[in-house]
């Protein structure tokens, strides 16, 4: 069963803010009244003085940054296994922590964002499907009303082809998954124009499931992972809707694929701008 970092958070928040609430509204009195300074260190003191923090941290988690962990090689080669980011909770708009309820718009997201939402699900599920609401990282690749057609992993956008440059060999180092992205293709994708990002491709599939041609409906979004080769995206199980959005990566903070070993962190990744 997964847990919700933002509901645990908000019910925690919630209930040391009632605790707080309690311990200047009644409880005070009955200490001046008693002639007390203060409580007694019980269960209330306790809860009410973790209320400021817990309230400062889930407004910056909700409104402003949101840190994130990447955990697989679907966005390599520009996103790397134990990439710790930011989210921007601001770019597409402020909503409440756990409904998502949209309060206020402040932007759409644009063509070639990185984006991190809650997974839609598919319809059926197959027995591998993470649940409906898992966050997942892809970028945006069509806008609502986009034609976007698929074939090898490349890509054309109302009919224009995107522009693809490059093709050496890509040698992956890290986790077993980084690894075994060795020998595939990294090329320099254009989907706007003087925006280029790197994708990971191979040499031409007979068939690919994910090829074909897609209309985005209003209120939706394509996603695809860089890593072409190795990304569950909107190919496999469709569009994004617009709710489903939680904020745009902006940047790499740190880079650990494993806690237990000092030499697994990646100094050089920290303070990337994500593109």
């Amino acid at each position: 069963m997964k847990l919700d970092f933002a509901l645990i958070l908000t019910v925690l928040t919630l209930l040391c803010g009632a605790a707080w609430l309690l311990d200047r509204l009644v409880l005070a009195r009955r200490r001046a009244a008693a002639g007390a300074e203060s409580g007694g260190g019980g269960t209330v003191d306790f809860l009410a003085s973790l209320f400021p923090v817990l309230a400062v941290v889930l407004v910056l988690r909700s409104f402003v940054y949101e840190p994130f962990r990447i955990p697989s090689s679907s966005m390599m080669p520009t996103l790397l296994i134990g990439d710790f980011i930011l989210v921007n909770k601001f770019a597409y708009g402020v909503r409440l922590p756990v409904t998502n309820t949209l309060l206020f718009e402040t932007g759409k997201p644009r063509r070639g964002d990185v984006v991190v939402f809650r997974y839609p699900g598919r319809n059926p599920a197959p027995p591998y499907d993470p649940p409906a609401g898992t966050d997942y990282i892809k970028r945006v690749v069509g806008l609502p009303g986009d034609v976007v057609e698929v074939r090898d992993n490349r890509l054309t956008i109302n009919g224009q082809p995107v522009k693809y440059e490059g093709g050496e060999v890509y040698i992956g180092t890290g986790p077993r998954p980084a690894v075994e992205m060795s020998g595939t293709r990294r090329f320099m994708e254009e989907l706007v124009p003087g925006r280029p990002h790197a994708i990971l491709d191979q040499a031409p599939f007979r068939y690919n499931p994910g090829d074909g041609r897609r209309v985005v409906p209003e209120g939706h979004y394509f996603m695809m992972g860089d890593n072409r080769v190795a990304s569950d995206d909107s190919r496999f199980w469709g569009f994004v809707p617009e709710a489903n959005l939680a904020g745009r990566a902006d940047v790499i903070w740190l880079n650990c694929a494993n806690w237990a070993c000092i030499d697994s962190f990646d100094w050089r990744r920290i303070g990337t701008v994500i593109r």
